[in-house]
């Protein structure tokens, strides 16, 4: 079997494929390409977190 090193692959921009995002909204998932321009930039200035785990009080 014989395996790829990434740092030896490269990719012009013609060989590359466009990636799909998905969301979801109000409890459903959609493509962001099919969000209206005012949706489609609310979706790129999200920022995400991780909530830390509450502390104990004892």
């Amino acid at each position: 079997m014989h395996t790829l090193n990434p740092q030896t692959v490269k990719l012009d921009d013609a060989e590359r494929q466009p990636c799909e995002i998905w969301t979801r909204v109000m409890g459903y998932h959609r493509p962001v390409s099919s969000f209206n321009i005012g949706k489609q930039g609310e979706f790129h200035e999200r920022k995400f977190f991780r909530e830390p785990h509450a502390q104990s009080g004892t």
